[in-house]
């Protein structure tokens, strides 16, 4: 089964937002081996960094960038099936409050947005998981997607 992991800073601590990550995940399961992988929230953007830099190892990730390029949910459907064509394992990277650094943007085989609004990196992980449920839905050509 191919993997889908998300690395992100931080805990979904509001009871909204873990319900609707939970949910997401459990959706996801059907399709993918997916895991969330949390790091703890740090004094500095630089040690959040690190610590993510240490969980991607020599992985490239797709990194949740404000300044990323924005995409629809057909073509996130469109990079997930072409990244699982190269490798079986697929990781995004969320920053915390402050974002990451170019240490972290130079790993990312992509950047992507949600637009040019900021999000909390709670609702962010909101939005990814669902866009994935949703990516995975137009893959296998389930009516969710509309």
């Amino acid at each position: 089964m191919k993997k889908l992991r998300i690395v992100c800073v931080g805990k979904a601590s509001k009871p909204f937002c873990r319900e609707g990550c939970d949910e997401y995940l459990k959706r996801l399961k059907g399709f993918y081996d997916v895991s969330v992988v949390e790091i703890p929230e740090q004094p500095t953007m630089r040690k959040e960094c690190d610590e993510i830099l240490r969980r991607l190892g020599e992985k490239q990730c797709v990194l949740m960038d404000i300044g990323g390029e924005s995409i629809s949910s057909e073509n996130l459907a469109k990079l997930v099936t072409s990244e699982h064509e190269r490798c079986d394992e697929l990781t995004f990277v969320i920053g915390g409050a402050e974002g990451v650094d170019e240490r972290v943007r130079k790993v990312a085989k992509r950047r992507i947005s949600f637009g040019s609004v900021t999000y909390p990196h709670q609702i962010a992980r909101l939005l990814l998981l669902e866009q994935l449920y949703r990516a995975a839905t137009i893959i296998k050509g389930i009516p969710y997607h509309k």
